[in-house]
């Protein structure tokens, strides 16, 4: 099992050029591929503040990650709220904070590009 943060999640279905090989091969490999819903809100937001453009409208991008084998879509519950709020770490973007807290609960393998996560979750692929 992986997880994917909201980066790697875009370039792995829009453009995976941009993911390192150790990346595309962690993906490859996975039997379990999960991503945060709170990545779905990171998009959505990020598109609408015309700060990212997809080829496609957020609501069917949605419908093509729904439709993904081996990708699994988490609703952010409440435990991983709580967790997100236990990680002793000063970073404060939310999005990144809840997606760490996921993987950290699971004890698996994070997929960013974030050097930040990458300097606090030991266990990234880049």
């Amino acid at each position: 099992m992986i997880v994917l943060d909201t980066s790697a999640l875009l370039y792995w279905t829009l453009d995976p050029a941009q993911l390192s090989l150790k990346a595309i091969q962690a993906i490859e490999q996975a039997e379990r591929i999960v991503i945060s819903s709170i990545s779905v809100w990171e998009i959505a937001l990020k598109v609408k503040r015309h700060k990212l453009v997809i080829p496609l409208s957020i609501k069917d991008y949605v419908e093509r990650l729904q439709k993904l084998e081996g990708l699994e879509i988490l609703a952010v519950d409440v435990q991983t709220w709580l967790d997100n709020l236990s990680l002793p770490w000063e970073y404060r973007d939310p999005a990144g904070r809840t997606i760490v807290a996921l993987a950290t609960r699971f004890g698996c393998p994070l997929i960013t590009s974030d050097r930040v996560i990458a300097d606090y979750y030991q266990d990234t692929i880049w």
